[in-house]
């Protein structure tokens, strides 16, 4: 019954058309704060995303506020019915959680606006609602902190119990952007590339169809690829923007990447990875040669660990690698497959 509930209030935030205005109000507020700032580009707005992480940073940092503030409410349980001397401990450790929690609240706070303005339509209506109840959940805490400060701990309990149900409801919304409307989730995966695909070397285009610094859409079976010819080499990424997927193909060339049209992820191309986010995942990497002056792809396969009593010994190659290795590569060809093989023990 309650699933349902709040299943139905879920898709109610969602259909509040009014929440668009003060969205873009918010979005454009916090853009001109990153612009003065001069955290718009760069490695801090990929440390906010969470680039370095591996994955978005705001459902990791939000982990602190929730464990903290619950390991309080715990506290402030057990404490219940205890001695004078032995209650004022569990006082003060649970002062101490909550000041914890208030310090990670703020810090996913800034990284969950951060991956929130790149949102759209119905992922930004709820995100909007679930920001703001979390400001209301982080106010309550903070008062709680403040009250027990000062040793008005009754006050402090109360502010924590009100608080709670706030963060939890908040919590459920937040789930419903992850799993619901994919947002942090690596959407370059979803088709037949997910299969590793094509698995064998695919003509794609002609290599003199491809210009020189200009991105070209290709088919490969059922996988979208983009060709770019960046200083006579020839490189190639998935299409689909890991982030929210935007077309790569229509973007542009800058400093060794292609640039997202639709929210500047920037990718190198020649290992997909993004360098400054809001996309963390990297994209699709597929080797390239030329044959018959036809461009060949086909997906990197990733590598290969050793299963027991094996070892992987590095500077070698497969037979299907070392027929495409740099001394018979035909020209535009790019190895980028890694040098390693299994040797049984």
């Amino acid at each position: 019954m309650a699933q349902h509930a709040l299943e139905r209030l879920m898709r109610k935030i969602e259909g509040q058309e009014w929440l668009d205005r003060p969205g873009h109000t918010l979005e454009h507020g916090y853009a001109l704060v990153q612009n003065v700032l001069g955290i718009s580009q760069g490695p801090v707005r990929g440390l906010l995303h969470g680039v370095w992480f591996g994955h978005p940073l705001h459902p990791a940092l939000t982990d602190v506020p929730i464990g903290s503030w619950t390991t309080a409410l715990v506290l402030d349980a057990m404490g219940a019915g205890k001695g004078r001397r032995e209650r004022a401990g569990y006082q003060r450790a649970a002062r101490r959680a909550v000041g914890l929690g208030v310090v990670g609240a703020l810090g996913a706070a800034v990284t969950g606006l951060t991956d929130w303005q790149y949102t759209h339509d119905y992922a930004r209506r709820l995100g909007l609602v679930h920001g703001a109840l979390n400001a209301v959940a982080l106010g309550m805490f903070g008062w709680s902190w403040w009250e027990r400060s000062r040793g008005r701990h009754g006050r402090g309990r109360l502010a924590t119990l009100l608080g709670y149900p706030v963060m939890a409801l908040s919590g459920y919304l937040g789930g419903g952007l992850t799993f619901r409307h994919r947002i942090g989730v690596d959407q370059s995966e979803q088709e037949a590339d997910r299969l590793l695909q094509p698995r064998e070397f695919t003509p794609v285009l002609g290599v003199d169809e491809l210009r020189e610094g200009t991105p070209r859409r290709v088919q490969a079976g059922d996988v979208g690829i983009v060709l770019v010819r960046s200083n006579g080499r020839i490189h190639a990424l998935g299409d689909t923007c890991p982030h929210l997927g935007g077309p790569l193909s229509q973007g542009w060339l800058r400093d060794g990447t292609i640039v997202c049209p639709w929210h500047g992820s920037a990718f190198d191309l020649e290992t997909g990875e993004s360098r400054n986010g809001p996309a963390v995942a990297a994209a699709p990497c597929f080797q390239t040669r030329v044959r018959d002056g036809r461009i060949e792809v086909r997906r990197v396969p990733p590598v290969t660990t050793a299963p027991p009593g094996s070892a992987v010994v590095h500077g070698w190659r497969t037979a299907e690698q070392r027929e495409i290795s740099p001394d018979r590569q035909e020209p535009g060809h790019k190895e980028r497959v890694p040098r390693q093989r299994e040797m049984q023990r």
